[in-house]
């Protein structure tokens, strides 16, 4: 092979003395501030592996000289933020719920709070908005099947609503009327409820279903529908329905009632949270 360089007849540049298709390529070296950045590049990566966790090992990675880790950086920020908020938890944990609200800054700090561990723990059944959904209540209303005082509140999220693992849960169960009444009568009794708030039924099984309803269900509902808290008896007489608000669908829970859950949180989350989650609904405009 001849050692002479080809020069381009029109560039005047040498050829690497490749070619394809008849295009031949110049042998143009990069930019001289190309290669410093380049090889710059190459020692801070060097640098870079001696100081921090780089090279991926078994069970980790080098430390590196400085020690650093994105882990070790997360826990001081936590740990900051937790001292930074332990004068108001500690002050909270230490007093009656309903004290909270006798501090403007103390109840800013327990919404706040709140907002925060609502995300985290009841979202995901009562909606990032609160709004509920069919068999998880809305909490920005003002039903309250157990009473919407911050106290009341709080004890619902400490102890639970039939949780058999807290002695304290709030309890109720309605009976299924299936077992006991015709079918005939359960639908009677629907659209005597439906009555009641003013839902579409048949105004010919309204005199048939009252009487059934004051025989079965009235001692825990009420007389006109209103409910009775201490019983867990939900109101019968607005518009407000956790299973569904048709004559089909309130039949169907006298006939197969349908009883929710709800964890007990306190020995989960603490006082404090729980506290602060009781501000926090309560907040929401529904409270008493």
């Amino acid at each position: 092979m001849s050692d002479k360089k080809e020069v381009d007849d029109i560039s005047g540049v040498e050829t690497t003395g490749h070619e394809w298709d008849g295009i031949k390529e110049l042998n143009n070296p990069l930019p001289r501030w190309w290669l410093w950045t380049f090889y710059g590049c190459i020692a801070w990566a060097l640098v870079y592996v001696v100081l921090y966790p780089a090279i991926p090992l078994i069970n980790g990675a080098t430390p590196g000289v400085l020690g650093y880790s994105s882990r070790g950086e997360l826990a001081k920020d936590v740990a900051a933020a937790a001292e930074a908020k332990s004068g108001s938890v500690s002050q909270i944990e230490n007093m009656d719920v309903a004290d909270i609200f006798k501090d403007d800054d103390l109840t800013r700090f327990a919404v706040q709070g709140g907002k925060s561990a609502y995300k985290v723990y009841c979202s995901q059944c009562h909606g990032a908005g609160a709004e509920g959904a069919s068999g998880f209540p809305n909490l920005n209303d003002d039903d309250w099947l157990w009473g919407g005082t911050v106290e009341d509140i709080y004890a619902t999220i400490a102890h639970g609503v039939r949780y058999e693992a807290d002695d304290d849960t709030r309890a109720s169960e309605m009976p299924a009327f299936g077992e006991i009444l015709e079918t005939a009568e359960i639908r009677a009794t629907a659209d005597f409820v439906a009555s009641l708030s003013g839902l579409e039924h048949d105004e010919t099984q309204v005199e048939t279903g009252k009487v059934v309803y004051e025989e079965n269900c009235a001692a825990c509902h009420g007389d006109t529908g209103e409910g009775i808290r201490e019983l867990g008896a939900p109101k019968l007489n607005d518009a407000l329905w956790l299973y569904g608000g048709t004559v089909e669908q309130i039949a169907t829970q006298i006939a197969l009632p349908k009883h929710g859950m709800m964890p007990a949180w306190q020995a989960r989350l603490g006082d404090a949270t729980v506290k602060q989650l009781a501000v926090y609904v309560h907040s929401l405009g529904g409270g008493e």
